[in-house]
C-alpha cells in the first residue's frame, strides 16, 4: 500500500502524524507493506497549477513583469516547512519572472497575507495577485481570502483543487514511491 500524502510541505503532519499511523497500521497489519509517498511540493508542477488558477482569477499573460504575487500557504511551526515556502517563492519568482513573489501564511507562521500584499504595495508594486498555495476550500483557505480582500489585493485565486497538474503530481509521487520500494530504497518507506 502507499499512501499519498495530500500535503504541500514535509511538515507536522508528514514527518509525525502520518507514519505514526502507518506505524500502527502495519502493526494491526503485519501482512500489509506500507510505504509513505514524498509530500507534493515543491514541484514545477504545483508554480504551473497556480500560474493557470491565477489567470482564471482574471490575470493575463504578460502581466507577469507588473505584478507582485503573494503565495499564501496554510502556514506551520516547522521551520523546514516555512523555509521551502520561501523558497518556492523565490523560484517562481526566477522562472516565471515575476516582479515579486512573496510568501505569506494563514497560521502559525508570519507575514499574514494582508500584510506580505500591503509590503509589496509598499514597494510600489501597483497590481498583487494572491495565490492560495493549498489544495482545498476551508478554514485556513479563507483566511487567506479575508486576508487579500482586507488588504484590497487586485486578483485573489481560487484554491488548487481539482488540477490536472496536482493529479499528474499525485500520479508521479506514487510512481517513484513504487519504484523505490522494488529497489529496496528505505527513503520513502514510512512503515
Amino acid at each position: 500500500m502507499v499512501a499519498l500524502p495530500l500535503l504541500l510541505t514535509r511538515a507536522f503532519h508528514a514527518k509525525s502524524d502520518i507514519p505514526a499511523v502507518l506505524r500502527e497500521t502495519a502493526a494491526r497489519l503485519p501482512q500489509l507493506t506500507l510505504h509513505q509517498a514524498e509530500v507534493l511540493g515543491p514541484s514545477r508542477l504545483l508554480t504551473d497549477a497556480l500560474e493557470r488558477r491565477l489567470e482564471e482569477a482574471g490575470l493575463r499573460p504578460g502581466d507577469h513583469r507588473s505584478t507582485g504575487i503573494v503565495l499564501a500557504a496554510a502556514g506551520s511551526s516547522d521551520p523546514e516547512a516555512i523555509a521551502v515556502i520561501a523558497e518556492t517563492a523565490r523560484e517562481w519568482q526566477r522562472t516565471a519572472q515575476w516582479c515579486a513573489v512573496r510568501p505569506a501564511f494563514a497560521s502559525a507562521s508570519l507575514p499574514r497575507t494582508a500584510d506580505a500584499v500591503r509590503a509589496l504595495r509598499a514597494e510600489g508594486i501597483q497590481r498583487v495577485a494572491v495565490a492560495p498555495y493549498v489544495i482545498a476550500p476551508g478554514f485556513l483557505p479563507d483566511r487567506i481570502a479575508t486576508g487579500a480582500r482586507e488588504a484590497r489585493a487586485d486578483i485573489l485565486a481560487p484554491v488548487l483543487g481539482p488540477a490536472p497538474e496536482l493529479a499528474r503530481l499525485l500520479l508521479r509521487r506514487y510512481d517513484q514511491t513504487v519504484r523505490a520500494s522494488t529497489r529496496g530504497d528505505s527513503a520513502p518507506q514510512a512503515a
